[in-house]
């Protein structure tokens, strides 16, 4: 497929390389020459300076020969433009846009009534509340993701030095009878990535992804030794961008009393007109003393999410060390999340990789539902739907051959039933297969899954 990416920042160079290694012919236009060069030196990509609202631009970029338009800048205006142009251009190449103005919905229906079509519309912001709501009530959860419409989650934490599982391999855990359709998928060890058999020992300052199921995922938290669901009285947020206002007014729809901390006073003004119940306070949220006389000790969550890392990496370690209950950061630049992770800032989220694994999601062929990337791009959970030319379809798990690196986390049938796997369960047509996998053998997982018998 000819893709064309207008903007070559993170978002867009990963974007990129993700899709140059599954055979993909890349084009990115971005209007910095040092950035340009700097892409063309680290991906086999053509690349062309100039900006994506501006018609000639496109064209040198070879617009009218794209088949998929991404436009991923860091501006809503140029990634609209550049869809118009894409249209008037290449009237039946798919159209990719990433819209971060609180308005999507506005620009959604304007786009539709002014016959602009738009395939995919990327709101970040939207996917990170969503997942901030999943995780903040679990303390010892460090992320949490669905599969399957919500049939199958899979929920990160980190092995502490008194947990029971440290020391403990992962047939050892089998023989404590856990519950039912629950397994322990991946295991991130410092930069080492496992997709672990039943022999590996758990380590303390692992981090760990189980599988379970919507029906038993507090069970199996609490077999794992973390806490229940609490009741959230009290939350802190760090920052009054849109995210943090969101936030605030999913909460506060729920009864939890906020405080949000914002530096800019006007800023402070204008969300206190936003918001019905939160407390808005004109306040520097990385200062110790602030918190504590906001009474930060036993504070069910902290949100520590403004544009800037370093402070909400701080906060976070701050808040933390003053007694918040758990701590949710977010973070800007991919560079940073292994960094965020060897400081003990294990519940993060990524604006940048929600964007990624939504373009990959759309993308991809093959029936794929979604993709889930963890870490910077170091393994994937992913989705497909198996179908009768399926290589894999109705012979046992134990007696199928799956790329070196990939493991079935979960089946969901055409029914409903959704199944943690042993060796003795057969994939049928209709299946959806959630699968984890070390980065670099998805496109072999994928072309395995898919290719017809007799082609194998």
């Amino acid at each position: 497929m000819r893709v064309l990416i207008c903007g070559g920042g993170q978002v867009g160079a990963l974007t990129a390389r993700r899709l140059i290694r599954e055979g993909n012919e890349v084009t990115i236009l971005d209007p910095k020459a040092s950035r340009c060069n700097e892409l063309e030196t680290t991906l086999d990509a053509h690349v062309v300076q100039g900006s994506a609202s501006r018609i000639k631009s496109m064209q040198k970029a070879g617009v009218a020969d794209a088949e998929m338009v991404i436009a991923v800048t860091d501006h809503d205006e140029v990634n609209l433009l550049a869809c118009l142009i894409a249209q008037a251009e290449a009237p039946d190449c798919i159209k990719v846009a990433r819209i971060r103005t609180h308005e999507v919905d506005e620009w959604r229906r304007l786009a539709e009534k002014s016959g602009i079509k738009l395939d995919l519309v990327i709101h970040p912001e939207e996917e990170l509340a969503k997942k901030i709501m999943r995780v903040i009530r679990l303390p010892g959860v460090s992320d949490i993701r669905e599969f399957a419409g919500g049939q199958i989650r899979l929920f990160g934490m980190t092995i502490e030095r008194d947990s029971w599982l440290a020391g403990r391999t992962l047939m050892d855990l089998r023989q404590e009878n856990p519950p039912e359709n629950s397994l322990v998928a991946l295991v991130f060890r410092g930069r080492e990535v496992i997709v672990p058999h039943g022999g590996v020992r758990l380590e303390v300052g692992d981090e760990i992804y189980v599988v379970a199921t919507r029906g038993n995922l507090l069970d199996v938290v609490e077999f794992m030794g973390l806490k229940r669901t609490v009741k959230l009285e009290r939350v802190f947020i760090l920052g009054g961008k849109q995210l943090a206002i969101t936030c605030a007014e999913l909460l506060e729809a729920k009864g939890t009393s906020v405080k949000l901390f914002e530096r800019d006073a006007a800023r402070s003004a204008r969300i206190a007109e936003i918001l019905d119940k939160t407390v808005v306070l004109h306040a520097d949220g990385t200062d110790q003393r602030i918190l504590e006389e906001e009474n930060i000790d036993g504070v069910d969550a902290f949100l520590s999410i403004t544009n800037d890392d370093e402070d909400n990496i701080i906060a976070a370690l701050l808040a933390r060390r003053l007694g918040a209950r758990k701590v949710v950061t977010l973070i800007n630049r991919l560079n940073y999340l292994p960094l965020a992770h060897r400081l003990g800032v294990n519940t993060t989220v990524s604006p940048r990789v929600a964007a990624v694994d939504r373009i990959l999601q759309f993308v991809r062929k093959g029936r794929v539902l979604t993709v889930s990337t963890f870490r910077e791009e170091e393994a994937e959970a992913i989705e497909l739907v198996a179908t009768e030319a399926s290589k894999y379809v109705g012979r046992p798990l134990r007696d199928l051959k799956f790329p070196r690196g990939a493991i079935v986390g979960a089946i969901v049938r055409p029914d409903g039933e959704a199944i943690v796997p042993s060796g003795q369960v057969e994939i049928q047509p209709g299946d959806r297969v959630l699968f984890f996998t070390l980065e670099t053998v998805v496109p072999e997982l994928e072309s395995a899954f898919l290719v017809e018998p007799g082609k194998a």
